[in-house]
């Protein structure tokens, strides 16, 4: 990169943080989630702004942006409330993920003639709830922390899923893959990603507990959030699932065996406003990359894709989860999950920039790829601007969320 261009590049990062500032400060007092605004502000500017001013690329979603979001995330996840939800959180990433896709294949292959395994691409790319779009939304709405543990949970870890299930998607349409390769694809990357997770995870935390220096510290969380997604990632492993598990040892393992209150305030502080910045750029760049008008021309194939996602993720919550948590309870006791939980769960399936990352990433000559990308636009741009902007509705109308001020 010669000069010109690093200064051109500097200029942008500059230019779209001073905008999610100015954004963040005008919808304070509007209805509107802060997140809803920065996706309509991009896609406002690709009505303005030359097309190749802001390229959005997967592997800058990918690489740069997510390992940070979702570290941070999973920094703030307590172990104890994780464990008690963690066999529904993996019920809702793995059969979930599948399930869903699924759907979505069956019913844009019936009632668009798509191919079923080009209709299982599509499921694949917006199969998983994504996290910077769930998260965002719903850490500000006030529901219980049991509930926001959950939704927090399997919006890092189904999106990891949703990665793997992608490739094999893909597999599946170049090459072709049997049955058992994908069953042992999918459980192997699960499992080597969650051990790579847990290894740099502990050692990282037994550093962190060694060291008396909060920039330290700061510096090795920094290095753990990205290199575990690196390493995972080279070795072909989900770095989402890694990062996620690596950040939870971390903010639990590592607080309490050793980090000061003062290294725990700056940890805490610092991946906040870090979170913040690279939020304000997801959503910034998944509006950027939306291109509106060329939407209007698959728009009966996106409806279908929406009643697909939505079809979908109420099989997936009233009818696997929600009975599943109920047998649970009788088996084991504890605290059933109330229909209420589920009405939230329901609706809580927003999707973004992972989608649209997965999208973008499709081989140039894949079979319909255009297709198959504006399928997905319109599927994330749904959820984020009906589903987003009516979640807090949704949550105050079950009677979960936080109480308002008299």
């Amino acid at each position: 990169m010669d000069s010109a261009a690093t200064v051109e590049a500097i200029a942008i990062f500059v230019a779209l943080i001073t905008l999610a500032a100015i954004v963040g400060l005008v919808v304070r007092g509007l209805a509107i989630p802060y997140t809803v605004a920065l996706v309509l502000l991009g896609l406002a500017g690709t009505f303005f702004l030359p097309r190749d001013l802001f390229v959005v690329t997967p592997e800058l979603v990918l690489l740069v942006l997510l390992p940070g979001l979702v570290f941070e995330a999973a920094l703030k996840i307590e172990f104890a409330d994780l464990r008690s939800s963690l066999g529904g959180v993996a019920l809702l990433a793995i059969p979930g993920v599948l399930i869903s896709a699924a759907i979505v294949a069956i019913v844009l292959n019936l009632a668009t003639g798509l191919r079923l395994e080009l209709g299982f691409v599509v499921g694949a790319m917006v199969a998983a709830t994504d996290p910077a779009a769930v998260i965002a939304t719903f850490r500000q709405l006030g529901s219980p922390r049991r509930l926001a543990t959950l939704i927090e949970s399997e919006s890092l870890f189904n999106d990891g899923t949703a990665l793997v299930v992608f490739a094999i998607a893909l597999r599946a349409v170049t090459g072709g893959i049997s049955g058992g390769e994908v069953v042992v694809t999918l459980v192997g990357t699960i499992v080597v990603s969650t051990a790579i997770g847990l290894l740099v995870g502990y050692v990282v935390a037994r550093a962190i507990a060694t060291i008396d220096d909060h920039l330290i510290e700061l510096t090795l969380s920094l290095a753990a959030a990205y290199g575990t997604y690196l390493v995972a990632d080279q070795l072909h492993q989900s770095g989402i699932i890694a990062t996620v598990v690596a950040g939870v040892v971390i903010g639990n393992h590592g607080r309490s065996i050793g980090m000061s209150a003062r290294s725990q305030e700056a940890l805490d502080t610092v991946w906040e406003f870090f979170a913040f910045l690279l939020t304000a750029l997801v959503f910034l760049l998944v509006g950027l990359a939306i291109d509106l008008p060329r939407l209007i021309d698959t728009l009966p194939s996106i409806i279908w894709g929406v009643v697909a996602i939505l079809a979908g993720r109420a099989l997936v919550i009233y009818v696997l989860f929600g009975p599943a948590s109920r047998l649970a309870v009788r088996l084991r006791g504890g605290h059933q999950v109330p229909l209420a939980w589920l009405h939230v769960l329901f609706w809580a399936g927003l999707r973004g920039a992972v989608a649209v990352a997965m999208a973008l990433s499709l081989p140039v000559d894949f079979p319909e790829r255009a297709l198959l990308q504006q399928i997905t636009f319109g599927i994330v741009l749904f959820t984020l601007l009906v589903q987003g902007t009516t979640a807090e509705w949704v949550i105050e109308r079950v009677g979960v969320g936080r109480p308002k001020p008299a």
